[in-house]
Formats: C-alpha cells, sequence, structure tokens
C-alpha cells in the first residue's frame, strides 16, 4: 500500500542515467531559482512601511522612495559580483564552495549554517506569506493560518520530490503569471493617478505623526527592505541545475533577474507612494493597492491575489531546488549526515527536501504562521553569506593574479564591503526583534557540523585498513553462537536449526521472570529433546538484558571472540499486528549491538 501511495504522488523511479534531462532552461530556470527574489517584493516595500509610518505618518512615502533605490543599488552591486561567481564556479555552490576554497574551514561552515538557515527561513517566510495573501481575499480563513500554511509546504514538499524537471513544469507558470499581472497592476496603476485624475481615498489607519528622517530611521528602514534581496544568490548556488552551458544560461537568468526586480519592486514601491498603502496585519500592502487599482470585488484583483500567492508560494521552491544541493556538498566534504548526497527515486536529493519541510513547518508552527515576525531572522544569514562569498572571491583573485584580476578583486571588495556594512546594520535593527536567535543558531549550527566531521573522521580512522594488523581468522574462535528463548515454539525450533547450520557451539539462554513459565519450558524442552543446553538464569527484578549481558561476561571470552546471538522474532505479514507481538528481540538487538565483538542476527518466523 506505501509503494502504491508513494507512487501515485512522486511518480515512478527514474533511471541515474536519466540525470541530465533533470535540468532547466533559461525559462525554467528563471521561474524555479529567481521565485525568491521576485516574491520579496510582495512583502519588501510593506516591511519599509512598518518602519517609518509609524514615525512620519504620511510623509513616510516620500521616504520610501529613497529607501528603494538605496537597495536597488546594492541590487546591482551584488549582480556584478555574482556574475564573477558564476564564472568562476560554474559547479555551484554558492558561498559555501567559495569560502572554502578561498577562506577555509570556519568561514565555510559559517557560510553554510548561514544559508541552511536562510533557506528554512525562506520557505517559512514564503509559505506564511502566501497564506496571508489568500486571507487578505478569504479573511474567514484568518482562525486557519497555521493549518493553511502548512498545507502548502506540503504541497511543495511533494511537488519537488517528483523530481527537478517534473517541479519546474508544475510551478514555473504562477512565476510568469505574477510577472505579468503585476506589471498591469504598476501601469494600470500610474496610468489612473498621473492621466485619468484618478484620487486615492484617505489612508485608514494612518497615525497622526510627522517625524523626520533620521539616519539611524533609514537604516532601519533600509534592513527591513532588505529583505527584497533574498533569494539572489540562489542562482549560483544552483548552477549545476542548468543545462549546457550552465554558467552561461545561469548569468542570463541574473540578468533578467536584475530587470524584473527593478521593475517590479521599483514600481510597487512607486504605487505605495502615491496610492498610500497601510501595511497592517489583516491586508497586505499588495493587495491594498489592487483594490484600489483594480477594484476591490473586480476579477482583476482576485487574479492578483491569487498570483501573489502562487509567487510567494514559489519563493519557496527555490529553497528546495537549492538546499538539497548545498547539503550535498556539505554532506560530501563530511560535515552534514550522508544521506543527503543520496538522489531519491527521482533524482532529487529528498532527504534534503524532506528535511528542510519539516524544519520549516516546525518554524511556522512556533510562530504561528506570521511571516512579519520572522522575517527580523531571515536577512542577518543572507548577507552575511553574501559577505563571506565576496570576499572569498577577493581572496581568489589576489592568489590567481590572473588576467584582469585587479578588477575583478574590485568588483568582489566593494560588493563584500557593502554587504558587511548591510549585515552590520541588519544585526544591530533586528537584534532585539529577534535577529538575536541567528546569531546563536548559526555558531550552533557550525558546532553541529564539526561534530558531524569529527565523528566521521573516527570512523574512517576505526575502519581504514591501511597500516593495521590484524589477527588471521582463526574459526575455532568465531564458535559461540547464544540464542536467547522466552519459551519453546516452532519460531525457536527454527531460530536453532539456523544456528546449528553456524556452529556446533550453542547455547540456549532463558531468563526466568515466573517460575512456572519457566518449569513449562523445562519439561518442553525435555519432551521434544532438543539437543542444545539450556541455560536458565533467575531475574528478581524481571530485567532480561542485564542477565544476559552478565552470562557473557562471565564465560571470559578472548578479546578477538566473536559471540553471535541469534533471536527469534515473530513477524506478521500486516504490518499494524506487529505491535501485538514482544518487541523482545528488536530491544536486545539495538542494545547488544553496541558491544564490539558481540553480531545479532534475526530470524524472522512470518505468520
Amino acid at each position: 500500500m506505501f509503494y502504491k501511495i508513494k507512487k501515485l504522488l512522486i511518480g515512478e523511479p527514474l533511471k541515474s542515467s536519466q540525470l541530465h534531462h533533470e535540468k532547466f532552461g533559461i525559462f525554467k530556470g528563471l521561474a524555479i531559482l529567481s521565485s525568491d527574489a521576485i516574491s520579496s517584493v510582495a512583502y519588501a516595500c510593506e516591511e519599509i512601511l512598518w518602519v517609518l509610518i509609524p514615525i512620519m505618518g504620511l510623509l513616510a512615502y516620500q521616504s520610501l522612495f529613497y529607501v528603494t533605490i538605496s537597495i536597488l543599488v546594492l541590487l546591482s552591486i551584488l549582480i556584478f559580483s555574482y556574475r564573477q561567481t558564476i564564472n568562476s564556479y560554474p559547479k555551484g555552490g554558492g558561498s559555501y564552495m567559495v569560502s572554502k576554497e578561498n577562506l577555509g574551514e570556519l568561514p565555510s561552515l559559517v557560510a553554510g549554517s548561514a544559508l541552511t538557515i536562510d533557506y528554512v527561513l525562506t520557505v517559512a517566510v514564503s509559505s506564511c506569506a502566501g497564506s496571508a495573501a489568500i486571507i487578505s481575499a478569504v479573511p474567514a480563513l484568518l482562525p486557519h493560518r497555521v493549518t493553511l500554511t502548512v498545507l502548502i509546504i506540503i504541497m511543495m514538499t511533494l511537488g519537488n520530490l517528483r523530481g527537478v524537471r517534473e517541479s519546474a513544469r508544475i510551478f514555473s507558470i504562477p512565476t510568469y503569471f505574477f510577472i505579468f499581472i503585476t506589471i498591469i497592476m504598476i501601469a494600470i496603476g500610474i496610468i489612473k493617478y498621473l492621466f485619468l485624475g484618478y484620487v486615492p481615498q484617505p489612508p485608514v489607519g494612518m497615525p497622526e505623526v510627522y517625524g523626520d528622517l533620521t539616519i539611524i530611521l533609514f537604516l532601519k528602514a533600509f534592513s527591513a527592505g532588505c529583505t527584497a534581496l533574498t533569494g539572489i544568490e540562489a542562482i549560483s548556488d544552483g548552477v549545476a541545475n542548468f543545462k549546457a552551458p550552465a554558467p552561461k544560461n545561469a548569468k542570463i537568468v541574473l540578468g533578467l533577474l536584475f530587470l524584473i526586480v527593478v521593475i517590479i519592486f521599483g514600481g510597487v514601491s512607486y504605487l505605495s507612494t502615491i496610492y498610500h498603502a497601510v501595511p497592517n496585519l489583516e491586508k497586505t500592502v499588495v493587495s491594498q493597492i489592487a483594490e484600489m487599482v483594480f477594484g476591490k470585488s473586480s476579477l482583476m484583483f482576485y487574479l492578483m491575489q491569487i498570483a501573489t500567492t502562487l509567487i510567494l508560494i514559489m519563493a519557496a521552491n527555490t529553497a528546495f531546488s537549492d538546499l538539497p544541493l548545498l547539503l550535498s556538498f556539505i554532506a560530501r566534504d563530511g560535515y552534514a549526515p550522508r544521506q543527503f548526497t543520496k538522489r531519491g527515486d527521482r533524482l532529487s536529493y529528498s532527504n534534503g527536501i524532506l528535511a528542510l519541510a519539516l524544519l520549516a513547518s516546525l518554524l511556522v508552527i512556533i510562530f504561528n504562521g506570521e511571516s512579519h515576525f520572522l522575517l527580523p531572522l531571515y536577512a542577518v544569514g543572507v548577507f552575511m553569506s553574501f559577505t563571506l562569498s565576496q570576499t572569498g572571491m577577493v581572496m581568489k583573485w589576489i592568489r590567481s593574479k590572473e588576467a584582469g584580476w585587479r578588477h575583478k578583486a574590485f568588483i568582489n571588495g566593494f560588493g563584500a564591503f557593502i554587504t558587511l556594512i548591510a549585515t552590520v546594520v541588519i544585526g544591530v535593527n533586528k537584534f532585539v526583534h529577534g535577529a538575536w536567535m541567528v546569531f546563536i543558531l548559526i555558531p550552533l549550527g557550525v558546532f553541529i557540523m564539526k561534530k558531524i566531521k569529527r565523528h566521521y573522521d573516527t570512523t574512517a580512522e576505526q575502519l581504514t585498513m591501511e597500516g593495521n594488523k590484524f589477527p588471521e581468522i582463526d574459526k575455532d574462535l568465531v564458535k559461540h553462537f547464544i540464542v536467547p528463548v522466552g519459551g519453546l515454539n516452532r519460531s525457536v525450533i527454527k531460530t536453532i536449526n539456523y544456528a546449528k547450520c553456524l556452529s556446533n557451539d550453542i547455547v540456549a539462554f532463558h531468563v526466568s521472570t515466573d517460575d512456572d513459565e519457566t518449569k513449562k519450558l523445562k519439561q518442553k524442552w525435555e519432551k521434544y529433546k532438543i539437543d542444545v543446553p539450556l541455560v536458565i538464569e533467575k531475574s528478581e527484578y524481571r530485567e532480561i538484558l542485564a542477565p544476559l549481558e552478565a552470562f557473557i561476561k562471565a564465560q571470559n571470552y578472548s578479546e578477538h571472540d566473536i559471540i553471535t546471538l541469534v533471536l527469534p522474532q515473530i513477524t506478521a505479514e500486516k504490518l499494524h499486528y506487529n505491535a501485538l507481538h514482544n518487541q523482545t528481540a528488536t530491544l536486545l538487538r539495538s542494545s547488544l549491538l553496541k558491544s564490539r565483538n558481540i553480531a545479532v542476527i534475526t530470524v524472522p518466523y512470518i505468520i
């Protein structure tokens, strides 16, 4: 049944030889890997207004223009910098790979930890924002915000488990739909205001304050609006997902992304200034603008809501495309569980996809599905990885000194300087609003990755056959078989017969917790003439493991001897019946396998 459901949800398994078909072209690559950055315009302008309006009131809309221009200038710097990163690292990897090769282990782990946190937050924030867009159109769904958000994450997970090509086919259309309908809204909104004489209604809920735009306030608004730049690195992270020539296609997508963000982010910010949208928790800024431009009950208004919802969900798809790939790089270096290097049935890194979905869902539940509370955690890790990536590229040019290295080093150096300033500004301004958690989570992530690496190194050292002398195999030593028995039945007989095939040195071991049951066992043992010695140990505290371990220890086996426990286990054909049977064999196996010289064999008896 499980396999039928799995096949229905994610499709037939793909052959490894089909991997080269699972790549993006320019059209699908732009939709999948750029959706995070494109979707950020749906809430970046709103985040700026959250900062400015409580202090400046109506004057906030004038300052919004300057903040938007500053963010777009920073965007252009990042675009130029990441073009060089794509040229130098055509297999992808982004900040992690650049930092590892040019800055060393610790910076690369910081970048990997920051990006992992960022991608998890991308899914959580985008899904929350998507559900917020739905609730703006259907307010009755507000009490079910968390459930709705988790359902969005599950939908994205299933789509990505179907593979790169399948997910691109499913998810590329919504991105272009959003771009198209948003440009229409911007164009109509400008024409309606400048040429048709439309006068917007006075804003509702506008505070009666008229403060000044101070440097501190500007920096706070700038740090809030920098969410518009999240997702820029996704293209350099995912170069390996593009069809050949991958670097060329990735740079084309990066250029198109820049053009689209400038038009949409700039356009939405301008509409906010002339239509005076006021952010609130019940209705998004984009929803308010669409309502004034198209009309509250118009078809275009609802299409805009649908498009916004879909692009916000698609932003999560960027993380689903990039984080599993990033985790595969980190896992190959030994800093993450090796399960992340394995491709699933549909050639996607399914373990990374499932881990991302689980962590994002937990965040949604913890923060009650509200993206506004998650955003302060969001941009710090993004800009930290930006800074490390650009710094790593500067070191690369300085060491290689290839043709034009000074020019390239200046571009990346300027990008590193600007993003470092942005990181500090964002970290300081958002620290008390929740960003402090990121400064704990990133070091914690580094610590966990180093512990994983240490474990793998220790394991490799113990398993290696190089430079070690091993004793010759002595068949006389490998002869100690123990069959733990609770009673005598067909399952136990099958287990004893199996053990006889392997050795003549067999002992049946019984822990007596009930005198009557032990007496019945002895009688059966004699009745059926079982030619294997039966050792019985009394357990006053009804323990089974401790007497068995004491018995093994009392035999004084050599350190090179292997003691093999052969465990009978009743297994039901229908899985749900297994819970009705004693799981003693499972408990013994999990405990005894921790001993170096003990091997455990389970002999199933199917019922």
